[in-house]
């Protein structure tokens, strides 16, 4: 009998850790120009093990090689994180988003012109 509680009390703790090392995706959702805008960060494959001072722009608790999933009525965006200097924000060029003010992120479309994107975070 003590041996299975062992056995389930070392489970839980298992699970407990991979939980912390492996964390879930992070969401948030704002109003972008009256419809809603979700975004999950997405962790990419950079294997980060003892580079922790070694990365450059590891801010916010994301990395290069993450991203970001973007729901926005229609249109389903995935774009990686940019490692410039500053607060992250992602892009593939004809999207970019940063939320470096997250009751009011910065989301830009590249259609010839750059066409600014009113966002306003949700609150809950």
């Amino acid at each position: 009998m003590l041996n299975s509680v062992a056995k389930g009390l070392g489970l839980a703790l298992l699970l407990a850790c991979w939980f912390v090392i492996c964390p879930q995706p992070c969401r948030a959702d704002w109003i972008c120009d009256g419809d809603r805008l979700s975004v999950e960060i997405t962790r990419g494959p950079v294997d980060v093990t003892g580079l922790k001072a070694a990365i450059p722009n590891a801010m916010e608790g994301t990395l290069p090689g993450d991203g970001v999933l973007i729901r926005w009525g229609d249109v389903v965006l995935q774009l990686p994180r940019t490692n410039n200097a500053g607060s992250p924000s992602y892009t593939d060029g004809r999207w970019w988003w940063r939320p470096e003010d997250v009751s009011a992120p910065e989301f830009f479309e590249r259609r010839g012109t750059l066409i600014r994107h009113q966002c306003a975070l949700i609150e809950a």
